[in-house]
């Protein structure tokens, strides 16, 4: 279910536009991804789904600091 959710965001906002938060504290999340433990599961699952090394990156972190440097204005 996440990674046909990536894959339509992906297709919807760009692979600049994707990111990974951290709504665990809440938010209704699938029994594999109930916290930040399952992380790695899923990284190596984009990876498996065949989401290349440089996607992965922006996915779960470089999109987030790319959006707070501009914001932030650095």
């Amino acid at each position: 279910t996440i990674l046909r959710h990536l894959d339509r965001l992906l297709a919807v906002l760009g692979e600049d536009g994707v990111g990974l938060g951290s709504d665990f504290d809440g938010a209704l999340m699938p029994e594999e991804l109930a916290d930040a433990a399952a992380l790695p599961a899923l990284i190596r699952a984009m990876e498996a789904h065949g989401y290349g090394d440089a996607l992965i990156r922006k996915i779960a972190g470089e999109n987030w600091i790319s959006l707070l440097a501009r914001v932030w204005g650095n």
